[in-house]
């Protein structure tokens, strides 16, 4: 691409370079690239909580009861589509989950309305990404700033999907894929979001601004790591001194073999099952802190 843009919001400015490069002009190819994030730091990284209804459902929940929900990451966790995860010397349960994010493309102050008609406007684009999550960290301290915000733990990309009005309306045909060691985890479309981007982005007009190049993460499916405990624990678990509890659950979680590991490879992918619309597909290494 031709611009002098640095940074994301920069170029989704840059409507020339943009149509220049849809027209196919000679470029560089992708194979003789170091890929780092198409989504620049810094910027606002903004996540849905539990909005998959299989995920909800794993983790003891029921789908109709979910609220829409939002927490925030560090910009400083995003990294790119091929760079290690670096596991923090005390993090235990590093776990993992593939969501859609949605790249913003035009602000959003406060008290915007969005609309069907206009999603697309304020949607530029999507990326992979990889909400990675020190579970020891978060569960306990009841927010999930911390345990999601360590550097490395938003991988995104590899590449930034522009999407018309038309292409945006096949969101819910997205299929979002994670394997660990070639292992596959996650598999699940965006058809079981509970709260698509438009209800997501109505909800975050209330009270969050967002830029160009700002991102929203959408929520993962079923398949990561942690699970909730079966009924009759959690009920017994409830009746425990707080400190008890965690103790007990972190002690049986140590014993689940899927957390994430050094030396684990983690592939994300999300695409439509026919091929239209490819976001990519990612590809970590955990490596423990030195």
């Amino acid at each position: 691409m031709d611009t002098r843009a640095t940074t994301t919001a920069q170029l989704l400015a840059d409507r020339p370079a943009i149509a220049t490069a849809a027209a196919g002009t000679d470029g560089v190819p992708v194979e003789d690239l170091a890929l780092i994030s198409p989504v620049t730091a810094p910027c606002r990284v903004v996540a849905q909580m539990t909005n998959f209804a299989s995920h909800v459902t794993d983790t003891g929940g029921k789908p109709d009861a979910a609220q829409l929900a939002f927490f925030r990451k560090t910009s400083g966790s995003i990294s790119g589509p091929h760079d290690d995860v670096i596991k923090p010397a005390h993090v235990r349960l590093l776990d993992y989950e593939v969501e859609i994010g949605l790249v913003i493309g035009k602000a959003m102050p406060v008290g915007s309305t969005v609309t069907e008609d206009d999603l697309s406007d304020y949607i530029a684009g999507l990326v992979v990404t990889n909400d990675v999550s020190a579970r020891d960290i978060q569960l306990p301290k009841t927010q999930y700033y911390e345990g999601k915000s360590y550097p490395t733990f938003t991988p995104v990309g590899p590449a930034l999907v522009l999407l018309d009005a038309d292409e945006l309306k096949r969101f819910t045909d997205l299929r979002l894929k994670l394997w660990v060691n070639g292992e596959l985890r996650q598999d699940a479309t965006a058809s079981d979001m509970i709260y698509p981007p438009l209800a997501a982005l109505r909800g975050l007009t209330r009270f969050q601004h967002l830029d160009p190049g700002d991102l929203v993460l959408t929520g993962t499916p079923v398949g990561t790591a942690i699970s909730a405990p079966p009924k009759p624990v959690q009920v017994i678990a409830s009746l425990l001194p707080e400190q008890v509890k965690w103790k007990l659950f972190f002690r049986g979680q140590a014993k689940n073999p899927k957390y994430l590991a050094d030396g684990d490879v983690v592939e994300a992918a999300v695409a439509t099952d026919d091929g239209a619309i490819d976001l990519g597909r990612q590809r970590t290494t955990v490596r423990d802190a030195r």
